[in-house]
């Protein structure tokens, strides 16, 4: 129902209830109604059949109306990659001020990494509270717990999910931590001095409503939360008065609360991003220089080398292999002790039930490990061919499962193979993901309730956890984002968030012919630059409303949406979408047919008083890219330039996109945008 009217006397739960009864024809609708939204934003769920649903549609003030559907969870090292490391400077006092709203499964307490040793009062701004349950306890660094939906009890995270993503975007400083001493070192957040108030939305079979997360957004923007990480998403991107994750950050963004969102881990497709609304920070995974390898030591001496996160030592024991048909199950007389070849991945758990003592599989992520429950390796096809060779080759075949290790990759960072890519499937005129963060391989604090591989008959409890996707990229992301407000207070969310991607460091490598902006966004974070951008892209309230009425909505809506009388200034015009203050250009072309399309920009000066940038684009071929004027000279602090970016020119279909890039440079500041020259189908 969009943003709260500014009434004294306006009760938002009698006014869903009212409605209920109108569409229901029955005043005994307390039971209908599951959640009523009345503390950020105005809205309910309830239980309604077709009909009724139909009814509420054509109801004045409903925006929209939409089924609540399930959505689907998706970090010691990766900090000191990104050059943030220990010594880097940092107010821990202004940052003990900064509280991160965790939307996920709930969170371990007890937990090393949130101790609050050494930390002062709860802010004065928290308005929030402690409700996390029997036997749950908030102390100063876990400041507020919340918990939603049937049959959850308490704030307690049974999946280890959430306690892993808080304790990366602000977990304490804990030293010696390793996972069975793999990757010791020192576990820290982002912002070790920050609070971190947790709204558990998912259920214990990993599921996540729509009704809980605009539940938890409602209230997480009450409390006075300063930024917001979500590692959740639903199998694609959804439009957006569809989309809770979308509805309830737009509404956090209107109260300057940035939120950082994972892509999604259905990549290398195009198009498989799950974060599309420009208003949120979209992040995509990339591996750091550490990465976890495996050894397969054969009954003839070949050794070959995998992936997997295997803590068992073999002390040099060779074990018998057998082939097996692992997609029809598998034979227990026949695997019961041995290592069990399987032609194809994920099928520990079905080994490990059936008494195999180890299992070496095919699989082509070559850039990721997990964390396996028996001894095991997973190789690519080549290597796994020799394996399956030497196996037929004699009577009794053995091999050994060495103990995992640590190998320094060189070529780190690479996007990671399944981390959802652009093109925005809802506005194609907007770059998603927006930046990338390390997601592969991430070691941080875990829950002693759920089994470290994820396996249910894995019986080993850990406190620290290795664990790869672009869940554990964003609270990378929302960490950086919170540290940049702490040099920052009063930046908006847009002007955090384009520093962010106009620093970011570049990449190389897609994995196919996208362009691989569209893998990456703007490139790796580089959070030491982030804090110093020298000029930013800001991006309104009132920008996003225009944007939405150039999309498609109507005046009635954006009024219900943005809670004034604000109106569309003129027709909806799809065209003029680009137009938004974005810190990137994605041009959208048709092939063989000549273009000439203008970008509209306008930048902030945030360094320097006295300062002139120029503009440097990178060429694409056959197209040809200004910038109008390409020369700006700044006297002041806050003064802004607009200009308008002019692309011009005709492609071919070989290719699916082309990228280049604007930098705004002083010789001191690299302001860059990427600019990806998109071809239509």
């Amino acid at each position: 129902m969009g943003s709260l009217p500014n009434r004294v006397s306006y009760s938002p739960t009698s006014h869903h209830l009212t409605m209920l009864e109108q569409i229901s024809g029955d005043s005994g609708v307390e039971n209908l109604l599951v959640q009523s939204y009345k503390r950020s934003f105005n809205g309910f769920s309830a239980i309604l059949n077709d009909q009724q649903k139909e009814k509420l549609l054509n109801m004045n003030e409903v925006v929209s109306v939409f089924p609540s559907q399930n959505f689907h969870i998706q970090t010691t090292r990766s900090w000191d990659f990104l050059g943030f490391s220990q010594s880097i400077k940092r107010d821990k006092t202004i940052e003990s001020e900064l509280i991160i709203g965790v939307l996920d499964t709930g969170i371990w307490p007890e937990s090393e990494s949130f101790n609050d040793k050494g930390l002062g009062p709860i802010p004065n701004k928290w308005m929030g509270v402690c409700k996390g349950g029997s036997n749950f306890t908030c102390n100063k660094k876990i400041i507020g717990a919340r918990f939603y939906g049937d049959g959850v009890d308490n704030a307690r995270d049974n999946e280890g999910h959430g306690t892993h993503t808080s304790s990366t975007v602000g977990g304490r400083e804990v030293q010696g931590v390793s996972f069975y001493d793999l990757a010791k070192g020192t576990a820290r957040g982002g912002v070790p001095s920050s609070r971190i108030a947790m709204y558990k939305i998912c259920s214990l079979d990993g599921s996540c409503s729509s009704s809980d997360i605009l539940a938890a957004f409602d209230d997480a923007i009450a409390d006075g939360v300063d930024i917001i990480t979500i590692s959740i998403g639903f199998s694609r991107g959804l439009e957006f008065l569809k989309d809770p994750i979308a509805i309830g950050s737009f509404h956090a963004m209107e109260k300057g609360i940035l939120t950082s969102h994972s892509a999604g881990n259905s990549g290398p497709d195009p198009s498989s991003t799950e974060s599309v609304a420009p208003w949120l920070f979209s992040v995509a995974a990339t591996t750091i220089d550490r990465q976890f390898i495996d050894k397969l030591i054969l009954g003839n001496g070949n050794i070959l080398v995998g992936r997997s996160i295997n803590t068992f030592t073999s002390n040099g024991t060779k074990m018998p292999i057998v082939e097996a048909s692992c997609l029809e199950g598998f034979d227990k007389t026949m695997v019961k002790g041995k290592i069990v070849l399987c032609g194809s991945p994920w099928h520990e758990e079905s080994a490990f039930e059936s008494g195999a003592f180890g299992i070496v599989s095919n699989v082509e992520l070559n850039d990721i490990s997990f964390v396996s429950q028996i001894p095991s390796v997973n190789l690519d096809s080549k290597d796994y061919g020799i394996v399956l060779s030497y196996t037929n080759s004699t009577k009794s075949p053995i091999a050994e499962i060495l103990k995992s290790e640590i190998f320094h990759d060189s070529t780190a960072p690479r996007i990671a193979s399944f981390s959802s890519c652009g093109p925005n499937s809802v506005v194609p005129d907007i770059m998603k993901p927006d930046i990338s963060a390390p997601g592969v391989g991430i070691l941080a604090a875990f829950s002693p309730l759920a089994p470290p591989s994820g396996n249910v008959g894995d019986k080993r409890k850990v406190k620290y956890n290795i664990d790869s996707g672009t869940s554990m990229a964003c609270p990378h992301i929302a960490g950086i984002a919170a540290y940049v407000k702490s040099f920052h207070p009063d930046w908006s969310p847009a002007t955090i968030k384009s520093a962010i991607m106009t620093t970011a460091k570049p990449m190389n490598g897609a994995y196919n012919n996208m362009a691989g902006e569209f893998s990456y966004g703007s490139g790796n974070v580089n959070p030491r630059l982030a804090i110093q951008p020298g000029l930013i892209y800001n991006i309104t309230k009132d920008d996003y409303v225009q944007m939405l009425c150039n999309y498609g909505y109507d005046n009635g809506k954006i009024k219900q949406i943005s809670g004034e009388n604000s109106s569309c200034h003129r027709a909806s015009n799809p065209s003029l979408v680009k137009n938004l203050n974005y810190p990137a250009l994605v041009i959208s072309v048709f092939p063989h047919k000549p273009f000439n399309i203008k970008f509209s920009r306008i930048v902030t000066n945030v360094g320097s008083h006295n300062a002139t940038y120029k503009a440097i684009i990178t060429p694409i071929l056959n197209v040809k890219i200004t910038a109008k004027p390409n020369l700006f000279s700044f006297k002041s602090l806050l003064e802004t330039q607009s200009f308008v970016v002019t692309a011009v020119g005709r492609v071919g279909s070989r290719q699916i996109e082309f990228s280049s890039s604007l930098v705004w440079s002083d010789g001191i500041h690299n302001v860059k945008s990427p600019i990806i020259v998109h071809i239509k189908s």
